[in-house]
């Protein structure tokens, strides 16, 4: 309810865009609304002054859940959306391969989802996303079920991606530190009916590595969101700057 953002789309020129909020109180429907699978009630969702209708392949999503197709090999999940879009099938098979690669999965190309980890299922649906080259990356919790140290791989890992691609990512955790790791800007929800009640840039360098969790800046950074969250949750909008 009441969500007013814009997010800048110009060539070359991502953004890191987290939302942090209680259970149930959209932030998820957000997702889901950019990505045009469900339409928005009220108000406008518009890309590049557009409004938007369904799907498309500018957009590409990653869910909390487990997303490949147990039916086909890891280099055929990743080629699967280029396939969809006609690319010959040499060039798709180069383009997959290129990517599996990158998310650290080399050697897996013949084995199927259920031969794999529960991060490495993860990184099969990220090089799938990532290989039709959307300009808008939609996670949603993507990391939620993955261990401790699984989940620390994968964050950094998306931080490494998004550097290479410049592209704009919107990313849904219940998770502090991990919003503040990755995010140039934390947008903080308020409980059901959810409206955007806090925007809070991270002001922390643009390549990130574990050493940032123990500097003074990122656990100020922490303590600052957690105060929001919990100020949210009693009903508050007050903007405090940092």
């Amino acid at each position: 309810r009441d969500v007013n953002l814009t997010v800048r789309d110009e060539p070359g020129v991502g953004e890191f865009r987290v939302f942090l909020g209680p259970s149930g109180c959209g932030k998820s429907t957000i997702l889901n609304i950019v990505a045009g699978l469900f339409p928005a009630t009220a108000g406008q969702a518009l890309l590049r002054g557009k409004p938007i209708a369904g799907p498309g392949p500018d957009r590409g999503m990653v869910f909390q859940g487990y997303s490949s197709y147990p039916w086909l090999t890891v280099l055929d999940n990743v080629a699967f959306g280029l396939k969809l879009r006609g690319v010959p099938r040499a060039e798709r098979e180069k383009v997959a391969r290129s990517w599996i690669k990158k998310v650290g999965l080399e050697g897996t190309e013949k084995k199927y989802p259920n031969q794999l980890s529960g991060g490495m299922r993860q990184r099969v649906a990220i090089a799938r996303t990532l290989a039709v080259k959307p300009q808008i990356i939609l996670m949603d919790e993507p990391f939620g079920a993955l261990d401790v140290q699984t989940r620390l791989g994968m964050q950094n890992l998306i931080n490494e991606l998004w550097e290479e691609i410049e592209g704009t990512i919107l990313f849904v955790t219940h998770d502090i530190p991990e919003a503040v790791y990755l995010a140039d800007k934390i947008h903080i929800l308020s409980a059901c009916p959810g409206t955007i009640v806090e925007e809070i840039t991270v002001d922390l360098p643009l390549h990130r590595t574990e050493d940032l969790k123990t500097t003074q800046r990122f656990r100020e950074l922490e303590t600052l969101v957690l105060q929001k969250i919990r100020h949210a949750a009693r009903g508050g909008n007050v903007r405090i700057t940092t």
